[in-house]
C-alpha cells in the first residue's frame, strides 16, 4: 500500500510534532542525581514560566485534569493544541471529561480510545474503543486514568467522526513516568 505524497507530508509533521512535544514534555528532569545537570532553567527556556498546576511535578501524587480546562469537551475547540500546551502528563493522572449529556445540549459527545497514531490522523473510528458515553461526562464527568506509559489517543465518535475531523475534538498525550520527590 502506497502513501500518496499529501498523505505523507501529513505523517511527517504531526510525527515530527510528537517528537518534539515528547523531548520537552519533561525538560526538567534531573541529569544524574542532585542537581539539574548543569542546564540553566532561571529564564524558563524555551516557553517561559508555567503556571498550570501540573506542569514541575515533583511528587508521587496522580494529578486530575480536566480536558479542555474551562471549556470542557466540546466541538469547535482544538484539543490537539490544549494537550500540547498542558503537558507534560504522567503515568497515573486522570483525565476528566466533562460534557452535557444530550438532553441538555443538541450536540451529542462521547470518548473513543484510537488504537494507534493513524486512526488518530485520520479520524478513523472503526477500530476505536468506545470508553465513555454521551451521558457519562455529566456531572463530575468521566474519569480516565493514564496507567500506561504509552500513547493515548483520544476523539469524539459522534456524527460518524465529524466532531473528531471538522470539530477539533481529538488529542494525544504520552504520559511521562513520575520522578519521585527528592
Amino acid at each position: 500500500m502506497g502513501f500518496s505524497a499529501d498523505k505523507l507530508m501529513i505523517l511527517i509533521v504531526v510525527t515530527s510534532s510528537m517528537l518534539v512535544s515528547v523531548s520537552v514534555a519533561n525538560k526538567d528532569w534531573y541529569n544524574g542525581g542532585g542537581g539539574s545537570g548543569g542546564f540553566n532553567y532561571t529564564t524558563n527556556w524555551p516557553w517561559g514560566p508555567r503556571n498550570d498546576s501540573h506542569s514541575l511535578n515533583r511528587t508521587s501524587k496522580p494529578n486530575k485534569i480536566i480536558v479542555g480546562g474551562s471549556d470542557h469537551w466540546h466541538y469547535g475547540f482544538n484539543y490537539s493544541v490544549w494537550a500540547f500546551q498542558n503537558n507534560p502528563f504522567y503515568v497515573n493522572d486522570v483525565l476528566v471529561f466533562k460534557y452535557d449529556p444530550p438532553s441538555k445540549s443538541p450536540f451529542k459527545h462521547s470518548v473513543y480510545l484510537l488504537p494507534n497514531m493513524w486512526s488518530y490522523l485520520t479520524c478513523d473510528l472503526s477500530k476505536a474503543k468506545l470508553i465513555a458515553t454521551t451521558t457519562q461526562g455529566s456531572g463530575e464527568g468521566f474519569k480516565f486514568v493514564l496507567k500506561k506509559w504509552k500513547p493515548y489517543y483520544f476523539a469524539c465518535g459522534e456524527h460518524e467522526g465529524i466532531h473528531c475531523r471538522d470539530g477539533g475534538m481529538k488529542f494525544f498525550v504520552m504520559p511521562m513516568l513520575r520522578r519521585w520527590h527528592y
